[in-house]
């Protein structure tokens, strides 16, 4: 929502907003871009012209400002039918989904074709650190989009990404998430084999080839496939992958590159925007030059800064699958260093119990473990909820040190103490986490 606000007012639009909570980066970009937002939700907040609402997914009935909205039978549209109503119609589109990277993947092929100056637009749930903001409307005839499978607005529970009209399809993994509205993988794969239907013919689908639930829902795809991945029965294979420091050097498509970012995971995300980019002729010693100079996306594996010798890194990683894969990377970045983690409970699926016993092997891959207390613990029923407690117990059984605070404040208090120089300590949240990256900063 605020990526595309950004875009909005760079359009000449003006825009207002509200939300329960901002914080940064969106809330400090927002400031800069001049956007005013009210904090929480009434009636007097709404435009008093006949204008659009666009309307987030995460409003609900009985919310004042919906139900004021509904009422006085304003005009009103999801975010997703408003990129595609009025900016998605005659574009070639190029559509990132899967569980887990697709921000980062969508930041890098938007920079690739951004690099050889294609003058591509743009639409990504972060910002990324090649790009000015987000969300950007520009001259080329392209439009690189991240796709969600969260379901689309309140009175439409299709996955947003149906909405973006793709010519190009990424689907970079596949696995069980959003436990609030999906009841299972199967119901998350007859989403995505809804969007695999509508790729056109003469479009493309590019699937992770090393993931059988990816593989799975694009088996009766009308549009070509092309597989990539590790796997020896990929088409597109990634192959002779080396750890050189901090950055990653791997060869697809007959060509060296260099990543400048941690994790297998990371590779494989390059290598399906490299694929995509190859896909329409941009040539891969340009692209070999945009992935080198690729510096990554905020709050992914982001080093915010370092206190007494400890470096306290960002990370937006919610799921077990996406904490493990990252924890694994900075070991590679990061090595003979002490790992500490740090994790919030927030998302819709974490705050549940959905991942009891995956989140403690994911996250018993650090030296050390600080869980906190379940976020909004009074929306969730408490036979539903995930037990902290537990996690911590299961990571302490498995011999390695954690520990249970109720907030950011405890954990730090507790932390304090603990820390050495030449700690590493990731933050997992993807929240504000109470300020706790700044608090860490903070220590004396």
């Amino acid at each position: 929502m605020g990526a595309v606000a950004a875009m909005l007012r760079d359009e000449g639009c003006t825009v207002t907003g509200s939300d329960e909570s901002v914080y940064p980066p969106m809330s400090t970009f927002l400031a800069e871009k001049g956007i005013s937002i009210q904090s929480g939700y009434r009636p007097e907040n709404l435009p008093k012209d006949d204008t659009l609402l666009v309307v987030g997914n995460t409003i609900k009935r009985g919310n004042p400002e919906l139900e004021a909205a509904l009422e006085m039978k304003r005009f009103y549209l999801s975010l997703p039918e408003t990129l595609k109503t009025y900016f998605l119609r005659k574009t070639h589109n190029l559509v990132v989904t899967g569980t887990h990277g697709k921000t980062t993947t969508t930041s890098l092929l938007a920079w690739i074709f951004e690099h050889a100056g294609r003058k591509p637009s743009y639409f990504i749930g972060g910002l990324p650190k090649n790009l000015p903001q987000g969300c950007k409307k520009q001259d080329g005839p392209y439009w690189i989009l991240e796709g969600d499978e969260y379901d689309t607005a309140f009175f439409d529970k299709r996955s947003k990404f149906i909405h973006y009209l793709p010519e190009l399809v990424i689907i970079n993994n596949l696995e069980f998430d959003h436990a609030d509205i999906f009841d299972d993988l199967a119901a998350i794969q007859k989403s995505f084999s809804h969007l695999v239907r509508i790729v056109p013919r003469n479009g493309m689908i590019l699937v992770n080839a090393d993931d059988s639930n990816a593989l799975a829902v694009t088996k009766d795809s009308p549009a070509p496939i092309l597989e990539v991945g590790f796997s020896e029965n990929a088409a597109v294979r990634i192959h002779d992958l080396r750890v050189e420091g901090e950055s990653q050097t791997f060869r697809v498509h007959d060509t060296k590159f260099t990543l400048r970012m941690s994790g297998t995971f990371n590779v494989r995300n390059a290598a399906m925007a490299i694929t995509a980019a190859h896909f329409y002729q941009i040539p891969l010693p340009e692209i070999a030059q945009a992935v080198e100079a690729f510096e990554g996306v905020r709050r992914r594996q982001e080093i915010r800064g370092e206190v007494r010798g400890v470096t306290i890194v960002d990370d937006f990683g919610h799921h077990p699958t996406a904490m493990r894969e990252t924890l694994q990377g900075l070991r590679h970045r990061f090595p003979h260093r002490r790992l500490w983690a740090l994790f919030e409970p927030r998302s819709n699926t974490t705050r549940r119990a959905v991942f009891q016993k995956e989140l403690p092997s994911a996250l018993a891959l650090a030296d050390g473990v600080f869980v906190a207390q379940v976020a909004a613990l009074e929306q969730i029923p408490p036979d539903q909820r995930l037990n902290p407690e537990k996690v911590v117990a299961d990571i302490k059984a498995a011999g390695v040190e954690a520990h249970y605070e109720p907030d950011a404040d405890a954990i730090v208090a507790r932390l304090n103490p603990l820390l050495k120089t030449g700690d590493v300590v990731v933050v997992f949240s993807n929240g504000g986490f109470g300020g706790i990256h700044q608090k860490l900063l903070n220590l004396k």
